[in-house]
């Protein structure tokens, strides 16, 4: 059911740094629910030893630490209003509790993306996110977590990553 541990090193080429940080902000959500460690720990640990190092041979790619700050501070602060949309976003014989930490983790970090970076178009969240689950997953959590974000997408945004409006 689960891929190989995603790493920032096997990221596609193509990552810009806000990909990475979007990968990395994920693993440390991950981290944080399963050690309960702390957002300034966590930054800091990602920060001064993973994000742009070399780590047992493998080269990690840099990211915007910027961004992975805003991702893990952000996903926190508002941890309770993201739950319940991704409870609403869930069938009932499908409950937040049965996903698994790093599928919260991804869906808490898009839809926080999705409420508050307006200016990053929906379609790049959307696609980034679901790329990530392809990443750790590879049977039906990414269809999981684009028909999540997509839906969410537009009660938020009122479009699609399809690019669908919002009735009038």
């Amino acid at each position: 059911m689960t891929a190989p541990h995603a790493t920032p090193q096997n990221a596609p080429r193509t990552a810009n740094k806000r990909g990475v940080a979007r990968l990395a902000a994920v693993q440390a959500l991950y981290q944080m629910e399963v050690t309960g460690t702390g957002v300034l720990d966590i930054a800091a640990e990602y920060e001064n030893f993973r994000l742009g190092k070399d780590i047992d041979g493998d080269q990690y790619l840099d990211a915007d630490p910027q961004w992975f700050r805003a991702i893990i501070a952000g996903v926190v602060a508002d941890q309770r209003v993201l739950d319940p949309m991704i409870r609403q976003s869930l069938t009932e014989d499908w409950p937040l509790s049965r996903l698994d930490s790093t599928l919260r983790a991804i869906l808490r970090a898009g839809i926080w993306e999705l409420r508050t970076k307006k200016e990053v178009p929906t379609a790049v969240i959307v696609s980034e996110y679901v790329d990530i689950a392809k990443a750790f997953y590879e049977e039906d959590e990414p269809k999981l977590v684009n028909a999540v974000l997509d839906r969410l997408a537009f009660e938020i945004r009122g479009e699609s990553r399809g690019n669908r409006k919002a009735p009038r």
